[in-house]
């Protein structure tokens, strides 16, 4: 469960504005005396980034001052939310992985043409050029995109501010629409850990985690970061929002022996809530094998060593609950926090030391985002399938879950498949027995319909493959979810390549005009009057299933078998 609070932005007005004269053709020339500034540093202020500073001086004084010297204003002014509400490690991951590659083709471009370039240069060929010298790169194109993506947002922030240039349509429209297009399916996601795996890591991390509880402990980041793993495998919450739980992240429950853990997301700006039992009698659905103490005790014990430390922690880490004196050389005796980099150091001396490996002999590879996926299988499992009560668990919609979190079986790749022709009389008949609803009406064997992975019990959630399916069932009361899938077909027309709606997409429309609505109206098992109030409603009021604003792309479905290569 999650609830937003308000946020406040502070304005920092003491920001030094970009020195620059508008001409009377509305042309942007900077200052002279402006370039370079007299500081070229920008600090970051604490953060999940382990970035605390960039320096533009190597930049200047090579053809590209003026750009340069609006970017670097540009980022101080999303430190002073200015233009924005980003996270420090936003604004950070800016400046440090994407316009430094930007600046440096720059240099290049510069070079190339022998003449300094200006705001003015910031066009649809510029942004081209960069393009290309990104595919160029050795980077992985994930990379590429979030590097691209992330300079973008600088330059549309100028852009919004009048000092470069926007050309918002047409062939000559300053950033192309899709430079990146199926870059999801380019991205080989984590897989969760399988049984084996899961049950050999929990019996680790336990064993090396209990010393955190002995009267004389001495704290330490490997058994913090033990002690975060824990965690993270129990309630499936992602690095930052674990790594700034704060004193009284653990909250009542209405429920007997339990609490909620409650912790802050810093990218949705909202509250993330797990009920976790406060009992060691528990095995529901938060338990795993091997681990017979509450996480619960384990995170007041984090909190009760964490207090005698935070009167001497940096204010900056006052707040926070994974407090540690540093051993390291130089910084012995320090007041530190773990940090993401600690975390991995941890997970490599557990996976040493405990010899955890892979089903191929290599190291087993350990991540809190892994730990995710895990626990969203698990949670998957125990609810036999129901994805609505997986995504509650994970804090995401259920799209999100499905495709980021649920990991498809070996068999799944022959399980995908797109709709094709719709079984008329199959789908029209009501004496298929009781029925689980779905997206685009009701099925009568979830775990054993024909597309269903009919494997350990799996539930079948492939939605769009239903209409083809001789366990789906269409009744009054589904004709307006499938009038929204119907609209939401017809709409995607306009906001895709017309040859790939033309081959995927085009049949769709019509098979539900002609095979399921006709059919049904001529047998009587529709009413006029029912079908229209249905196809109306949903036109203007789609099912929220079938909402853009849940499901961005149709994609997403024709992209899984990819994902699960």
């Amino acid at each position: 469960m999650a609830g937003k609070r308000k946020v406040h932005t502070k304005t920092d007005l003491s920001v030094p504005k970009v020195e620059h004269r508008r001409e009377d053709d509305g042309t942007v020339v900077m200052t002279p005396e402006a370039l370079p500034p007299t500081i070229t540093i920008v600090m970051f202020p604490p953060s999940a980034s382990h970035k605390r500073s960039f320096d533009f001086a190597p930049f200047y004084g090579h053809g590209i001052d003026e750009i340069t010297y609006a970017c670097q204003r540009q980022i101080q002014r999303f430190l002073a939310k200015q233009d924005g509400e980003l996270e420090v490690s936003t604004v950070a991951s800016c400046a440090t992985n994407a316009l430094n590659a930007f600046l440096a083709y720059l240099l290049l471009r510069s070079a190339a043409l022998r003449r300094p370039l200006t705001l003015v240069d910031i066009n649809r060929e510029m942004i081209d050029g960069y393009l290309c010298h990104l595919a160029d790169s050795d980077t992985a194109r994930s990379a590429q995109k979030k590097s691209y993506d992330k300079t973008k947002s600088v330059l549309r922030a100028l852009g919004r501010r009048g000092l470069i240039p926007m050309v918002a349509t047409g062939d000559d429209q300053t950033f192309p629409k899709n430079p990146f297009p199926n870059s999801v399916r380019h991205v080989k996601g984590e897989t969760p850990l399988s049984r084996k795996e899961r049950q050999a890591f929990t019996a680790a991390v336990k064993t090396a985690v209990m010393p955190l509880f002995r009267e004389d402990v001495e704290v330490t980041s490997e058994l913090l970061a033990y002690a975060l793993l824990i965690v993270a495998l129990h309630t499936g919450r992602n690095t930052t929002p674990l790594l700034e739980m704060v004193p009284d992240c653990l909250r009542p429950h209405p429920k007997e022996n339990t609490q909620f853990l409650v912790l802050w997301k810093r990218r949705g700006h909202n509250t993330s809530k797990v009920a976790l039992r406060a009992d060691a009698g528990d095995r529901g659905i938060e338990a795993m094998p091997g681990v017979k103490w509450p996480v619960v005790r384990l995170i007041q014990r984090v909190i009760e060593l964490a207090e005698p430390l935070r009167a001497d922690a940096p204010e900056h880490l006052a707040g926070r609950v994974w407090l540690y004196r540093s051993r390291g050389i130089g910084t012995f005796g320090n007041m530190t926090a773990l940090t993401d980099a600690t975390v991995k150091t941890a997970i490599a001396r557990l996976v040493a030391d405990y010899r955890l490996l892979e089903a191929s002999g290599q190291p087993l590879r350990i991540n809190v985002s892994r730990l995710r996926k895990t626990f969203a299988n698990r949670v998957f499992e125990l609810l036999d399938g129901a994805l609505g009560g997986t995504a509650i668990a994970l804090g995401n919609t259920p799209q999100v879950a499905k495709r980021s979190y649920l990991a498809p079986g070996e068999d799944s790749k022959r399980n995908w498949k797109f709709m094709g022709e719709v079984l008329t009389q199959e789908l029209l008949t009501r004496t298929l027995g009781a029925t689980e609803r779905t997206p685009a009406g009701g099925c009568s064997d979830p775990t054993n319909g024909e597309y269903a992975p009919r494997r350990d019990g799996k539930i079948c959630f492939d939605f769009l493959n239903c209409l083809r399916c001789r366990n789906y069932v269409v009744t009054g009361d589904d004709l307006y979810k499938l009038f929204s899938f119907y609209w939401r077909i017809l709409r995607e027309r306009d906001r895709m390549d017309a040859r790939l709606w033309q081959k995927h997409y085009a049949h769709i429309p019509r098979l539900i005009d002609r095979d399921v609505i006709a059919v049904g109206l001529a047998k009587k098992d529709f009413k006029p009057a029912a079908v229209e109030a249905a196809r109306e409603r949903a036109r203007h009021d789609p099912h929220p299933y079938w909402r853009r604003d849940a499901l961005a792309s149709l994609e997403d479905f024709r992209d899984l078998p990819q994902e699960a290569a």
